[in-house]
């Protein structure tokens, strides 16, 4: 029964309490794989990117018209470019939106085991609603680039990732042109200096494949940064030259440097979009990105201090594989670290799904949404960095965060307890793996509503 548990809260995103527990926890994990559904009806009426661009032009026009307005009139240009306009505010709602069908689809999925993995992944490849221009496409992000591809091969997942327009936002693809390119060159002419914008490539290198530490260095951070310049968004840019047949990812061939490249040893001499694919491609299968996959999948399912022999499991499977993603999973079903290692701390987002799954919620509407996950500390698509949210206890288990989860599952017993028998819940949704210290509270509770907020930020709730 343990195992049972384990498999609903650590490989899954926490127990129904109006659904059996499975009989087989790693028949019913693999099971999933097959289930799993890309495109869920809750996703069918958002806007997909498209939309999102012609919005974003939109907002950003209709900043830019009030700005010369506020300038012909005499007032302050900033002081009026701090208002949301109406554009902008439909990429606010876009977002909010999208959180809301994000945690329908989380509370209600028949597969939380795929669910997490498309978590996992949308945090790997980190983009942040901090920057503006990101906020109407961060879950067109999730929607569009990791579902499709979360039981694919980790090269076809990095291919679409590095291409779609959020990505190129938030790092500032859309803005690097190669300094020797046909417009950089033109620019040059007029007195203007058009530049190489390194983010994308720095954090493809850091953090999406190989990771820190292993062998490269600045200068092929510059020599990949070059080679991805036109790799940007079509019907964003003003200049024609520039706007692309339509929205969504193009290659730009003026703002291109021509030339080859190398890096990290190896010589790029393809031409055009290309040339980036190119390093992609070896990057995808290179042994340290292996390695730094591993070490986050054992981190994420099995401790925060990852075991040795499980990553050496996964990386050598990723190697074989030819970076198969469903085999690593597999892996990780299979291997007794993730049955028998420490309880892994839930971050808010965890916290939140199982305590809701618990009490048999299966929606909040966006804004709802959006709200509560701010209040615990973890707003959805908002980490404080490329690097994604931390994946380890120490930030997330401090007092003031714990003490908003006691505030949370207050409120969540105020609005369901009359209907859950908290002591009941509590064997079936942690079944065989309930402490005597929590049963014993449990009892002893006043009220069915203080039982259920109990249960809710009970040492089991806490952790996977």
């Amino acid at each position: 029964m343990r195992e049972t548990a384990i498999a609903l809260h650590r490989f899954g995103l926490g127990a129904s309490g109006t659904e059996a527990p499975p009989g087989d926890p790693k028949a019913w994990l693999k099971a999933q794989l097959v289930r799993y559904e890309a495109k869920p009806a809750a996703l069918s009426a958002l806007p997909g990117t498209p939309r999102l661009i012609e919005m974003l032009v939109e907002a950003r026009d209709d900043r830019r018209d009030r700005n010369a307005a506020a300038e012909q009139g005499g007032t302050d240009p900033m002081a009026r470019s701090r208002d949301m306009p109406g554009p902008f505010r439909d990429l606010r709602d876009a977002y909010t939106a999208a959180v809301g069908a994000r945690t329908q689809i989380a509370l209600g999925t028949d597969t939380p085991f795929v669910e997490r993995l498309v978590h996992f992944w949308s945090n790997h490849f980190a983009i942040s609603i901090d920057k503006v221009s990101v906020l109407g496409f961060a879950g067109a992000f999730e929607f569009e680039a990791i579902r499709p591809h979360v039981l694919g091969r980790f090269a076809d997942l990095l291919r679409v990732v590095e291409r779609h327009p959020a990505m190129l936002l938030y790092l500032d693809q859309a803005e690097s042109i190669g300094p020797d390119s046909p417009l950089a060159q033109r620019a040059a002419n007029r007195g203007r200096t058009r530049g190489l914008n390194e983010n994308l490539a720095r954090e493809i290198l850091e953090l999406h494949t190989l990771g820190v530490r292993s062998g490269y260095g600045q200068e092929d951070v510059t020599e990949f940064a070059r080679a991805l310049t036109g790799w940007t968004i079509g019907g964003l840019a003003r200049q024609p030259a520039l706007r692309g047949p339509g929205p969504g990812f193009w290659f730009a061939a003026p703002i291109h440097q021509p030339g080859a490249r190398t890096i990290m040893g190896k010589r790029y001499g393809q031409s055009g979009e290309a040339q980036a694919q190119a390093v992609l491609d070896d990057l995808a299968m290179h042994p340290a990105t292996a390695r730094h996959i591993a070490t986050k999948l054992a981190r994420h399912f099995a401790a925060d201090d990852p075991p040795p022999a499980l990553v050496a499991r996964l990386e050598q499977a990723f190697l074989k594989s030819g970076g198969d993603l469903p085999t690593l999973y597999r892996v990780l079903i299979d291997s007794p670290e993730t049955w028998t290692g420490p309880a892994k701390f839930r971050t808010p987002w965890e916290w939140s799904i199982a305590a809701l799954r618990a009490t048999g919620v299966r929606a909040l509407p966006g804004p709802n949404a959006a709200g509560a996950f701010n209040q615990l500390g973890q707003s959805v698509w908002k980490p404080g960095s490329p690097a994604g949210y931390d994946d380890t206890a120490p930030s997330w288990a401090g007092p003031d965060a714990l003490y908003r989860r006691v505030e949370v599952a207050q409120r969540i017993a105020q609005r369901t307890a009359p209907a859950i028998d908290a002591r009941k819940l509590a064997g079936q949704i942690f079944p065989g793996a309930l402490s005597a210290a929590t049963s014993e509270a449990l009892a002893r509770a006043e009220s069915g509503e203080q039982a259920l907020a109990l249960l809710l930020v009970s040492p089991e709730m806490m952790r996977r």
